[in-house]
């Protein structure tokens, strides 16, 4: 047996201890479920300060993973103001940190979408005397195919996040040590068979996500 299939094997018996890649998919939901309703409001709402809070979701879309992880140590560590919760170097500031993350990528997709939506029937859903806030629901609906992307997009940026999470996760092996971080590291030891075939399942655990979030949205456009 190869020094590659050996690896492989091993990489297989090792991934039941990453679970930090399932932590990844609960990150982007919460960057889901917070920036939906965020974005589909900056399209519709207008209100004095919107253009900043615009740019400002742009804006964040390069933010630096480790300034991330910076602020949410602060955020978490002992002499933060929620340091007395316990959560830094825990699986909960790692997921917080994706989420972090994974928000502004939401709120900037969604609000490109909802706006040309709004532009195009925003008059035709008001017209039955709707409130805009109830109109937010079929907005979304409409813009499902762009939702299903605002959303692969947030957790590509988690489950292949290193920086933010080696910061405020500690990187403990068993506990909150990720595919990623071990990736960085067997390949830092000079172990590049481990870290390829690690590789190769982290590529088949994204691709089995999206493939699932493909089907879930066709299944919802074809109700």
């Amino acid at each position: 047996m190869n020094d590659f299939s050996s690896a492989f094997l091993v990489s297989l018996q090792l991934i039941g201890g990453f679970e930090a890649e399932l932590r990844a998919v609960t990150g982007s939901v919460c960057a889901f479920v917070i920036g939906v309703p965020l974005g589909t409001a900056l399209a519709i709402y207008r209100f004095p300060g919107r253009g900043f809070f615009v740019v400002l979701a742009n804006a964040l879309l390069g933010l630096p993973p480790v300034v991330v992880g910076l602020a949410v140590y602060l955020l978490l560590s002992r002499s933060g103001p929620l340091g007395t919760l316990g959560l830094l170097f825990t699986p909960t500031a790692m997921t917080i940190a994706q989420a972090v993350l994974g928000t502004p990528i939401v709120i900037a997709l969604v609000h490109r979408s909802a706006g040309g939506l709004w532009r195009a029937y925003g008059d035709s859903l008001l017209v039955s005397g709707a409130t805009r806030l109830r109109v937010m629901r079929p907005l979304m609906t409409m813009g499902r195919e762009a939702l299903l992307t605002a959303y692969l997009a947030a957790f590509g940026r988690a489950i292949a996040e290193v920086g933010a999470i080696m910061i405020v996760g500690g990187n403990i092996r068993g506990y909150t040590r990720t595919m990623t971080t071990t990736i960085a590291l067997e390949t830092s030891r000079g172990d590049l068979s481990l870290a390829l075939a690690l590789g190769i399942i982290l590529l088949c655990i994204s691709m089995t996500v999206s493939a699932a979030s493909l089907l879930v949205g066709r299944g919802l456009a074809e109700r």
